[in-house]
């Protein structure tokens, strides 16, 4: 099984970036299977553009723009992608980058498809920041990292704490945010009091419901401005009342307009 040094992806690597402990790749993936294999260190994969799929000794993802995987070090997987233009963003990350933050490296163990939007939108703030690549750049990346670990710590934490309710919501709140949810509705739906779930929602996803609803429309929008022209549409599919509402949404949480954002990406 062949093992992949740091920085080392299969595909064509457009840009790579190198600073304290850290390799940030943007590569377009050019193999239609790649066998299976590990990588030294762990890393995060965000699909930019296209899909593929990929499966590890767990489990198999299907993996369009904008699916965020953590990869632990030396776990072996494989990747099968169609015959379309498929770009991906790595964040790899060393033994001494651990060290360097004091973070244990088996802090998050295994591979897994990361859903929380705001651990994608901070991956996005990431990518972001390697194309702007101003003076503070290095030092707004390891901020956004430790707080992406620190959110995934705190999953990990609570997984075996939670009550049923609070997977069920995140279901219903990823398959139906682009909808007007009502908190009667949804308190009924998991059979829980309104002010309980008012409470504890808080806790378990570390924002209030219309924040989290905000997140996961935004998040939508990053996939929709790579495909659709118009602001107006791109606001409209993700269930924002107007363009209006979906710039300020996106700037809150992106810290820039969804079109200077469309700019860096292309």
């Amino acid at each position: 099984m062949k093992n992949l040094r740091n920085g080392e992806f299969f595909g064509q690597t457009n840009e790579t970036l190198s600073f304290d402990g850290l390799t940030i790749t943007d590569t377009e993936y050019t193999h239609p299977f790649v066998d299976w294999h590990y990588h030294e260190n762990p890393y995060f994969t965000f699909l930019l553009q296209g899909n593929m799929t990929e499966g590890n000794k767990k489990e198999t993802y299907d993996c369009s723009a904008g699916t965020l995987l953590y990869h632990h070090w030396e776990d072996a997987h494989y990747n099968i992608k169609p015959d379309i233009f498929t770009r991906g963003f790595h964040i790899e990350i060393t033994k001494e980058w651990f060290e360097k933050f004091q973070l244990s490296k088996d802090l998050i163990e295994g591979s897994f498809n990361i859903k929380n939007p705001s651990s994608k939108l901070l991956i996005h703030q990431i990518f972001k920041e390697t194309k702007i690549n101003d003076h503070s750049f290095e030092l707004n990346i390891h901020q956004l990292l430790l707080n992406i670990f620190n959110q995934l710590s705190h999953q990990k934490g609570n997984s075996e704490k939670k009550p049923l309710w609070v997977k069920h919501i995140d279901e219903i709140l990823h398959e139906h945010s682009t909808e007007k949810l009502s908190l009667a509705e949804l308190s009924q739906t998991l059979n829980i009091h309104p002010m309980h779930l008012s409470r504890d929602f808080q806790k378990y996803f570390r924002c209030n419901l219309g924040e989290y609803l905000r997140k996961l429309k935004v998040e939508k929008s990053l996939k929709l401005l790579n495909e659709l022209e118009s602001l107006s549409e791109v606001a409209l599919e993700c269930g924002f009342s107007d363009q209006s509402h979906f710039i300020r949404c996106f700037k809150e949480n992106m810290g820039i307009t969804p079109l200077k954002y469309r700019k860096i990406l292309k």
